[in-house]
Parts: structure tokens; sequence; C-alpha cells
């Protein structure tokens, strides 16, 4: 019989292919729940010494990539994005004390480059800064119960450290009373 040659259409190797990010995998996005507490995420902000260069940083960022909120991309996704939320904010660990929270308004889990999993926090772009409170260096993010959150300063107030001399912030710093 006649033998029909059929040509498999084959794709360039991995190595060949142009690197992207992948779309996205798994969305959740911002609702509105008056049930219960919101969880939080608590991150450090490595690198930045103060909610004034944090904000610097990321308005520059929106600029450069076009949108009109900020991202954060970490390793792990969230498994109760749902909860955080329904009214979750991402808090700032910056110079051992959290400092600030930005609003979660999005969780979108994709591939990067690589072609690793990855999630990208969605931030609104304002910053509320907060009653400093020390926290020790950790590795990635962690939840944050709505209970262990510390107060919101109210608007165009400063922390009480920043009236003060560093050498004695540092101090009560240490002894757990800023």
């Amino acid at each position: 019989g006649a033998m029909a040659i059929i040509r498999k259409k084959t794709r360039p190797p991995a190595s060949k292919q142009p690197k992207a990010a992948s779309p996205p995998l798994k969305i959740a996005r911002a609702r509105k729940d008056g049930g219960a507490p919101a969880l939080h995420l608590i991150k450090l902000c490595v690198g930045v010494a103060d909610v004034r260069e944090l904000a610097d940083w990321q308005k520059k960022r929106r600029k450069r990539f076009k949108r009109r909120f900020n991202t954060h991309v970490t390793r792990s996704y969230p498994r109760r994005a749902e909860e955080l939320l329904a009214g979750g904010s991402l808090y700032w660990v910056i110079a051992g004390s959290v400092r600030v929270r930005q609003r979660l308004i999005g969780v979108v889990q994709r591939r990067d480059k690589e072609g690793v999993l990855c999630c990208e926090l969605r931030l609104d772009p304002k910053l509320v800064e907060t009653a400093p409170r020390a926290h020790r260096p950790f590795q990635g993010w962690r939840y944050l119960a709505a209970a262990d959150v510390p107060a919101d300063l109210a608007p165009g107030r400063k922390a009480t450290g920043d009236r003060l001399p560093p050498s004695l912030v540092d101090e009560l710093r240490s002894l757990g009373l800023l």
C-alpha cells in the first residue's frame, strides 16, 4: 500500500522562543463585603529607608508601566486571596517597623519569563501611614489578622518617632515602646 508522509508542525526549542510573562492564570479582585474583619498581608520593604522613598519609587513605576495601580510580584499565591480582597491591605515593614499600608485591589497568578508560577499583588496607589510598630525581619509575606494591625495615623499627622532624635527612636523601638 501507499504510505503517506505526515509533516508534524514543530515549535522551536524553548531556548529560542521569545520570553514573556504569561497571561493571568488565576485572578481575584477586590469586593465589598461587610462580613468578617479583613485579613491582611505583611511584607518587608527591602531597600527603602522611609515612606517617602517608597511613594517616589512606586510613582515612577506606575508612570513607567502606564498603570493606575501598583504591583508587587511574589512567588506564592495566597490561598486566602478572597479574604484578603474583602478590605485587606498590604502592611509594609520599613527599617524595622510597620510604617504604612496599601489596600489590596487584586491578586493575579501568572507565569514569569522563565515559566515559573508567580503572584502579582495589585495595590491601591494611596499609601496610608500607620502608627509605627517594631517588627523583626522575615522571608516572603505573612498573613496578618485584623486584630494585629497597627492603627492608621490621621492624615497629615506624623508618627511620634519622626519628631524624636534617631538614637532615642532606636532605643525606644528596641524596648518595644515604638
